[in-house]
């Protein structure tokens, strides 16, 4: 794996020291399971804020909104 150097807040230091009675194998892999769920949470916010914006322009668009009225009443049951 490849290794970083970064600074940390006391704090920080403090719950790293105590990742094993979190249930963790050591500091790494705190950082590591902390950074993949901080990319996870990011990527839901951008999804979350795509499908916001789609709502906003689907409320606005009369005719997007008749396309889709026609295409649902052609939808089997």
């Amino acid at each position: 794996m490849i290794q970083a150097n970064f600074s940390l807040e006391e704090s920080q230091i403090q719950f790293l020291d105590a990742c094993r009675s979190y249930g963790f194998k050591d500091k790494s892999t705190v950082v590591r399971i902390a950074l993949d769920r901080l990319r996870q949470e990011f990527a839901q916010q951008r999804l979350q804020e795509s499908a916001d914006l789609y709502s906003e322009i689907y409320a606005e668009d009369e005719e997007t909104q008749e396309l889709t009225a026609a295409a649902l009443s052609e939808w089997p049951k």
